[in-house]
């Protein structure tokens, strides 16, 4: 299952008045990041600068993304699948895999059925549009959601498979990038119905392992297994965020960071967990990084500790010269909160208290909303972004495995 244009949908879903409307999600960020098809039609694209956009399309609306919104309708959406299928593995926000095998009999329906309520479900309940895919592979599955957008729902069978192999071009199939499109075009082999009828033999001697395992799975033999177990371990964290316009501006910059770190923390503590490693960077108009890493004596999850570390380095990644576009932080080498031991000097025992002040107040923004007490050193970001919606703590594709 693949969600419609989602986060523009799901701004669809919950103001009416904007469908059928070129509409546009990314104004926090600087860049179009989500767009109807609408926009598309007109010529829009994901990464558009949205100070270009108003110029060149001034039709289009153009919205803050609200990642928490998203989220929240992502979870609802899952939950309609897991009505139908125990297992469902959550691809992305507004992507998913659900086995269905042998579901037929017990629901008196046959698998198309299934899925036409599933549909149907998401839509009335939801107010947003999917594409779905049934086919007896993940990859063919994957084809199959992407041949009719949007509002499709396409079953591919082991007989039917050709036709649809022979009308992809090999560059669409999910886990082949360029590099091996151009390669596997300079061999001749232009659709998917030119690669699965390739010998096993030769994909072996041209290809690396992945690419036998597409090949069996397009070829209709499901050896991709699917992954339903919620994720429970984390390696890094991390926030960015581009802004127009560009600034050198050392406060604002510092303010950005603030933000991020306390987005991030917050993030980790939702987890319970700590950071023993973190770095923090700039990236100027000219797409090259800054960046400095630090490893911590005690682990923590508090932004107060690493907002000052951030602001003693500073200047070691920020020249007068350089205008940045960018602002990044990233927590890693994340571990438990149980290991926090007492120290012989007081620092285990400063970052616990902050903990439990941190704890208190994420209980409040729980019952209250956010950003209801946030500290100072954050403050000259968030108020230039009062029109936008920051990337929300909620939002599980900033979680990186």
């Amino acid at each position: 299952m693949d969600g419609d244009a989602f986060f523009v949908a799901c701004e669809v879903a919950r103001s009416p008045k904007l469908k059928g409307l070129p509409v546009v999600t990314g104004q926090e960020r600087g860049i179009v990041s989500a767009l109807s098809y609408e926009a598309k039609a007109l010529g829009v694209a994901r990464g558009y600068p949205i100070f270009r956009l108003k110029k060149d399309f001034p039709q289009v609306i153009i919205l803050p993304g609200d990642y928490a919104w998203y989220a929240e309708l992502s979870e609802k959406m899952f939950d309609i699948v897991r009505r139908y299928a125990d297992d469902v593995e959550e691809y992305s926000i507004d992507e998913c895999f659900a086995d269905l095998t042998g579901l037929d009999k017990p629901l008196y329906m046959s698998y198309k059925e299934i899925a036409e309520r599933i549909k149907k479900e998401i839509n009335e309940e939801l107010k947003l549009s999917v594409s779905l895919g049934v086919a007896p592979t993940k990859v063919l599955a994957k084809v199959a959601s992407k041949w009719k957008k949007p509002d499709g729902l396409t079953v591919i069978t082991k007989e039917t498979s050709k036709k649809f192999l022979a009308e992809t071009p090999v560059s669409k199939i999910w886990g082949i990038g360029g590099q091996t499109t151009n390669f596997l075009r300079n061999k001749g082999i232009e659709t998917t119905l030119d690669f699965t009828e390739k010998s096993k033999e030769w994909i072996k001697e041209n290809l690396s392992s992945p690419y036998e395992v597409l090949w069996l799975e397009l070829k209709g033999e499901s050896v991709m297994r699917l992954h339903p177990e919620p994720k429970t371990e984390y390696r890094s964290v991390q926030k960015t965020r581009t802004f127009h316009p560009s600034t050198n501006d050392p406060k604002f910059l510092l303010s950005q960071l603030s933000g991020h770190i306390e987005n991030a923390c917050k993030k980790i503590r939702y987890y319970n967990l700590l950071t023993k490693e973190f770095s923090f960077f700039l990236k100027s108009k000219e797409f090259k990084y800054y960046s400095f890493s630090v490893r911590l004596e005690v682990p923590t999850n508090s932004p107060e500790t690493i907002i000052g570390i951030v602001r003693a380095n500073f200047h070691k990644i920020w020249h007068k010269e350089v205008i940045y576009r960018t602002t990044g932080v990233r927590l890693f080498d994340l571990v438990g909160s149980e290991v926090l031991q007492k120290d012989l000097f007081g620092q285990t025992m400063h970052e616990n208290r902050l903990l439990q002040i941190h704890k208190k107040i994420d209980e409040l923004e729980n019952k209250l909303g956010k950003r209801i007490i946030y500290l100072g050193s954050s403050h000259d970001a968030l108020n230039r972004k009062r029109e936008g919606t920051e990337t929300d703590d909620l939002d599980r594709n900033l979680l990186f495995l």
